[in-house]
């Protein structure tokens, strides 16, 4: 059996608040991801879903427990093991699509290709087959200010595609856009997690779009409980 594509195990993390206090976010969180499936993550506002997905991406550390990406423990790694890893192996996805505004779309998702030493030519060929798989062939020479938000936020996919990741952490990725917009998107985006075979925890509102996921998880006072398959 091949290994999860990403295991937390006892994720905890507590911020001081000040005068408020602690604030306990995560409390023993247990998280398995299967190479190839596709979950959505449902929790109110302010519970905590961004925090696990910043600690299951290497983006930030917790209290106590486990980070395991393909198998390899991130544990007591330091900061350029955790950066390459992350820049190999996880993709990141957010609400608001945070294009680099003087770059052209084929351009945005050259830039971070070549930041991990691939070739020019191979960037750019890899550039031009995802964007060619969301519709926007003849939009890779324009930049963000004049794409429309569902454009745009497709070339944020392919960005976080580029560079081939095992995992894909999506931060309510059709947030910021219109109901239509937003169903066709998160279509596209779907398209491309089966055609590439890549593992994705998807964190949103919309109980439609989780109904469309493999199974859904409910992250509630600090502890991630199994919803079943919607």
């Amino acid at each position: 059996m091949s290994e999860p594509a990403l295991r937390l195990t006892g994720i905890s993390k507590t911020y001081n608040k000040g005068q408020a206090g602690e604030v306990s976010v995560l409390r023993g969180v247990d998280l398995t991801l299967a190479p190839g499936e596709v979950v959505a993550l449902v929790a109110p506002s302010g519970a905590g879903k961004s925090t696990l997905l910043h600690i299951a991406g290497l983006l930030d550390t917790p209290d106590a427990g486990t980070v395991e990406i393909g198998g390899q423990s991130l544990s007591g790694q330091g900061d350029k093991t955790r950066t390459a890893i992350r820049r190999n192996e996880v993709g990141f996805i957010y609400q608001f699509h945070h294009l680099l505004p003087e770059f052209t779309a084929a351009e945005n998702v050259i830039l971070p290709q070549l930041a991990n030493g691939v070739p020019r030519a191979q960037a750019v060929a890899r550039a031009q087959d995802l964007l060619a798989r969301v519709g926007l062939s003849g939009r890779a020479d324009h930049r963000p200010a004049a794409m429309s938000g569902g454009e745009q936020q497709r070339v944020a996919f392919c960005r976080a595609l580029a560079n081939g990741p095992r995992v894909l952490l999506a931060d309510e990725p059709t947030g910021n856009l219109d109901p239509g917009t937003s169903d066709q998107v998160f279509g596209t985006l779907m398209e491309l997690v089966a055609g590439t075979g890549l593992s994705a925890l998807i964190a949103t509102h919309n109980m439609a779009l989780a109904a469309r996921m493999d199974r859904m998880l409910r992250l509630e006072d600090g502890r991630l409980n199994q919803e079943g398959t919607p």
